[in-house]
């Protein structure tokens, strides 16, 4: 790469991606309208939704991307049904194919501190619908319209002459410059996001792009993920020196060997200051199953928004665990529960479909 394009790029000119616990201007979802993603389970999905948006939209904006007119009537009259419609919500009329915003809207960057005030970066990855699903044209238009609506400027990152695959459920960041992965999602050749793409290639994005300093690689994803190892489903930052992290007690469970391997690295990992982390552990919920398929329930799927953590809970023992912990590690925050038990049919929870806006930002440990 040149030295003048080098020097066009986000992170040279200051920009970043912000931890999830740094103010929001909005977050991003998309209204559940494809009954196939929940087969046998759609009735209760908007119900769901409509408690994440008024819990949403009590702390921010939410920007809400609805099919059509008549979504949008749908949707307005089961969130005023459940006390959650507000004039905090904006409604989107844009095809979607699916909900998974994290994964197909783009990811926004903040400017420098001295440049608080301007435009966002919006970095538009190419979306091929995790190399499973046939029907994505609407959502790789996604990023776009998103980054056009708040007049940010879009980046499609390229590697090589070719669009980067990548999802936002497949990173998660400190904002201080530390970034965490995982190598099934993008280093197993069986994954088809990048085939030309290795581990330094990544990691040479991940700093041209994001202003990454330090990639933590843990191993593999829990079981039922259907996005082949999303770490937002693992180990998530909670403040730049700490991360919460999945564990299995029960060493005949089929994910007990991976989050074994993947604490072992997180305690050995050392951040874009070479120090080492703070790791809390919060156990998996038993195992959920529908139709004889294990569910990727867990805990790390939660969301950070303004003064508020939702989180996925299951009707488990280690529901009162989780929602402990978080309440420690976010003393600031209301811990919020929102029932996932029928929203893991769809493969994904809260992080997975929600995206966050950057707002005027401050340097905040959490």
């Amino acid at each position: 790469m040149s030295s003048s394009r080098q020097a066009k790029l986000p992170a040279a000119l200051g920009f970043r991606m912000p931890a999830e616990w740094e103010p929001h201007a909005s977050t991003w979802l998309a209204w559940p309208h494809l009954r196939g993603d929940w087969p046998g389970k759609f009735e209760p999905i908007p119900w769901v939704y409509a408690e994440i948006v008024r819990n949403l939209a009590r702390h921010e904006r939410v920007d809400l991307i609805v099919n059509s007119e008549r979504a949008e009537k749908s949707a307005r009259a089961i969130l005023e049904k459940a006390a959650a419609l507000s004039d905090n919500i904006v409604f989107h009329l844009w095809r979607t194919d699916r909900v998974w915003t994290r994964d197909s809207g783009c990811i926004f960057l903040a400017p420098p501190a001295e440049k608080q005030g301007a435009s966002l970066l919006a970095l538009h990855f190419q979306f091929n619908a995790w190399a499973k699903y046939e029907n994505y044209k609407f959502d790789a238009k996604l990023g776009t319209r998103m980054a056009k609506a708040v007049r940010a400027k879009a980046i499609r990152p390229m590697f090589n002459g070719q669009r980067i695959v990548l999802e936002g459920g497949s990173i998660d960041v400190s904002g201080r410059g530390t970034l965490i992965t995982t190598e099934e999602c993008l280093l197993s050749t069986t994954q088809q996001r990048n085939p030309s793409m290795n581990r330094d290639a990544y990691e040479q994005m991940f700093a041209d792009y994001f202003g990454i300093r330090s990639v933590i690689w843990l191993g593999d994803g829990i079981e039922g993920d259907d996005t082949h190892g999303h770490v937002d489903d693992l180990s998530r930052f909670v403040a730049p020196d700490t991360v919460v992290t999945m564990v299995e007690p029960n060493a005949q469970d089929a994910n007990y060997a991976a989050l074994h391997h993947n604490l072992g690295r997180l305690r050995a990992a050392r951040d874009q200051d070479g120090q080492r982390l703070n790791v809390v552990e919060i156990p998996m919920p038993r195992p959920v199953l529908f139709e004889g398929r294990r569910l990727p329930a867990s805990y790390a799927n939660f969301y950070i928004a303004n003064g508020a953590v939702l989180v996925p809970v299951f009707n488990d023992s280690n529901d009162r665990i989780a929602l402990n912990t978080l309440a420690e590690v976010f003393p600031d925050r209301e811990i919020v529960p929102i029932y996932s038990g029928d929203l893991i049919w769809g493969f994904g929870a809260l992080h997975c479909m929600t995206q966050q806006q950057p707002g005027d930002l401050e340097v905040s440990d959490r």
